[in-house]
């Protein structure tokens, strides 16, 4: 099998002046992004194994290492398939609702999240450039009837066919339930880059859960997450 060439140690770890070690630190942000859990829960669960960390101290390990994490997994992630399904889904953050755009290929993987206060063109147009940085145009993508769906399609794929059929976008439907399964206990989000850092966290995790990263591939698979989070750890 393949094995991701994982890019080696840093001389100057992101870790470096952290009171805990960066084992405890992965350990805190792989269980809040795997795992249904506020941030209290969190510390509670580390307070059981002896290790007092504030629920705040967690969510800033969150939202400093997940993007590291994702960032040093690149090179272990597979490309896109060339069939796309985009949608758009809603989370509140202080009390307003703002939304999410997220896509998945034919194979389950997500592609990529973007979070913007408006559903507009300009947010159809950043999600698509950014999406389309991970390596595939693809030949057909499927949306729902927004309107600047088509207008930015032509725009930046001129060759994919369009589909937006009703219920053709089940897949995408049924993957937002489970990001919304995941927020669920944080009983809405506080700031925007909150949003966008646990929604493109989970969607992280699940892409390692589902088989495409080239990481933890030699582990059982009820421990890939773990195993794929101790390779990053020594990358950053």
């Amino acid at each position: 099998m393949r094995r991701c060439a994982v890019r080696p140690p840093v001389p100057v770890s992101e870790f470096t002046g952290f009171r805990f070690p960066h084992e405890v630190i992965v350990l805190a942000v792989r269980w809040y992004l795997r795992y249904a859990l506020s941030y209290r829960d969190v510390e509670e669960l580390l307070a059981e194994r002896g290790l007092a960390v504030d629920h705040v101290t967690v969510y800033r390990w969150v939202q400093r290492f997940t993007p590291l994490l994702i960032d040093a997994a690149r090179p272990c992630r597979h490309t896109p398939g060339d069939r796309w399904c985009v949608d758009e889904t809603y989370v509140t953050v202080s009390g307003r609702w703002i939304y999410l755009y997220r896509a998945v290929d034919q194979y389950g993987q997500v592609i990529d999240v973007f979070a913007s206060a408006h559903r507009d063109l300009a947010a159809a147009r950043r999600f698509f450039t950014a999406a389309l940085s991970h390596g595939r145009r693809p030949v057909e993508v499927t949306t729902d009837k927004a309107a600047s769906y088509p207008r930015v399609l032509d725009e930046l794929l001129p060759a994919a066919h369009h589909v937006d059929v009703w219920r053709a976008n089940n897949r995408i439907e049924s993957d937002h339930s489970q990001l919304k399964a995941r927020l669920r206990p944080m009983r809405g989000l506080k700031r925007f880059r909150s949003a966008q850092t646990v929604s493109s966290g989970h969607a992280f995790v699940q892409n390692i859960r589902r088989g495409h990263y080239e990481l933890g591939v030699d582990a059982d698979p009820r421990l890939r997450v773990s195993a794929a989070f101790v390779e990053l750890a020594l990358a950053i």
